[in-house]
């Protein structure tokens, strides 16, 4: 069993190479976008849609072959091209450097995976196989899609607008922990998701107290 550490980075503004230019390069490019990071691709020749995105100035294209040079300054690698010697190069490289990377189609040179992923506004839910079965960790995260519905974002808006209350309002950690399983009570997601914020606010106002009542009118408004 390969032991990993499960993380959430943020790469906002951070360069993140990506070694090759093809489909399974633009996937990573793509999704490295969705995260805000700063992408740099380094190929020779690359998808139309890379080329698409490097010519709106989404991301940068270096018309190049590889070289060690590439690397400096990157916070993330990504070897993606359909070269063993370039790939075992990039590997030997980032090492060498101390940089995470994470090679296309070859799990046991990974320093780092990426997981599929399930969000529900800021509830982020990640599977990984560390590598062994991308097919089963879409599974799964299909499997937990039709599980966490968008209520659970709901759910979770709300309770990051009361933390503040609770934290203020308990003396200690004990009793914060205690109000915060109180107001996940079981039927909470059940209200959410069935639009009853009458027995939200009614619970709420239960445990906090009147404090809650100008949360809970926003949240109904967007309920």
């Amino acid at each position: 069993m390969n032991v990993v550490y499960p993380v959430f980075i943020d790469i906002r503004a951070k360069r993140c190479l990506v070694i090759g230019g093809g489909k399974v390069a633009e996937r990573k490019v793509r999704g490295l976008l969705r995260e805000k990071a700063d992408v740099v691709i380094v190929s020779p020749a690359v998808t139309e849609g890379i080329a698409l995105l490097a010519a709106r100035a989404q991301c940068c294209w270096l018309k190049k072959k590889y070289s060690a040079d590439d690397l400096h300054g990157a916070f993330l690698v990504f070897a993606v091209t359909d070269s063993p010697t370039v790939q075992e190069r990039v590997v030997s490289d980032a090492e060498a450097l101390g940089l995470p990377v994470n090679v296309a189609d070859q799990p046991e040179r990974c320093t780092f995976h990426v997981p599929a992923v399930l969000r529900r506004g800021d509830l982020t839910i990640a599977v990984s196989t560390t590598g062994k079965s991308p097919a089963l960790a879409a599974m799964v995260r299909q499997m937990l899609a039709e599980q966490y519905g968008e209520e659970y974002a709901q759910l979770l808006s709300l309770m990051g607008k009361l933390r503040p209350l609770v934290i203020n309002g308990a003396r200690t950690s004990d009793e914060r922990k205690t109000m915060f399983q109180k107001i996940l009570h079981g039927d909470m997601i059940h209200w959410i998701k069935s639009g009853r914020w009458d027995k939200v606010r009614h619970h709420l106002q239960t445990v906090l107290g009147p404090e809650v009542h100008h949360i809970m009118n926003r949240d109904e408004r967007h309920g």
